[in-house]
């Protein structure tokens, strides 16, 4: 595991944005491992003794838990918004102590989202040497122009953020010409902020509605939306040795 800086770890804890983290770091609100710290490029460990107006906010000794949640269109994933928008905490137990997602999906996406209050696991499966597959279903504006599949597989050069995808998994799924749609399984091993609506938008297809269904092996199935359901703790270990070994071939 590795250190990483503090702003980052606050908000990967699912307790506030990482920019709103930062402001309270300059106001020397937090302490990790009972020293206030008070620069932004401050870097530790998620599983350091992290405390924000003296409340520790990563408690260590609490049993670790993991969930599955189908996340619904226009809830965030962090746990307060000052838009005063919908969370998914709100659809999670309210006793489980501090929880947070492992990973985001944006808010205007569905789908899988992992929360756990386990920052090691957290940490593994969405660092980029992992290489976790995330399979997603993406209905968008325009029918096919017969080359998306192979530009994708090729890498595409992302023109409205500037850098160059992956390569990912493309396929076809249905081409609907009355409505003048198409829709797509896209496959990807990375997790750029908005990736895929940016590369869609790149091949001149504004993406309708994104729902991701995969991430490794831990699948939705029949889960509802805004329904959760806990991960037993060998799929926890077989996900853990998946990102092992993607982690030691990269």
């Amino acid at each position: 595991m590795e250190k990483e800086r503090l702003q980052k770890v606050i908000a990967n804890l699912g307790y506030c944005s990482r920019r709103k983290a930062e402001e309270l770091i300059l106001a020397g609100e937090v302490k990790v491992n009972d020293e206030v710290v008070s620069q932004l490029g401050f870097k530790c460990y998620p599983t350091d003794k992290i405390a924000i107006d003296d409340k520790i906010i990563n408690n260590q000794n609490e049993q670790l838990v993991y969930y599955i949640l189908n996340k619904p269109k226009y809830y965030i994933c962090t746990a307060s918004d000052p838009q005063n928008r919908k969370t998914i905490f709100e659809l999670l137990p309210k006793d489980e102590g501090r929880l947070f997602s492992a990973g985001r999906l944006d808010y205007e996406s569905s789908g899988l989202i992992i929360v756990t209050n386990d920052g090691d696991f957290a940490n593994l499966i969405t660092h980029p040497s992992t290489s976790l597959e995330k399979e997603y279903i993406v209905v968008c504006k325009n029918t096919s122009f017969g080359n998306e599949e192979k530009k994708l597989k090729e890498g595409l050069y992302v023109t409205r953020r500037g850098y160059k995808a992956r390569p990912c998994e493309c396929k076809l799924l249905d081409d609907n010409i009355e409505d003048n749609t198409s829709t797509y399984s896209i496959i990807l091993h990375e997790g750029k902020k908005r990736q895929i609506r940016d590369m869609m938008m790149t091949l001149h297809h504004p993406v309708i509605s994104l729902t991701r269904i995969r991430v490794g092996s831990l699948t939705l199935g029949r889960l509802k939306e805004k329904e959760y359901t806990s991960i037993d703790l060998n799929t926890i270990n077989a996900i853990k040795e998946e990102c092992r070994k993607n982690k030691s071939s990269n």
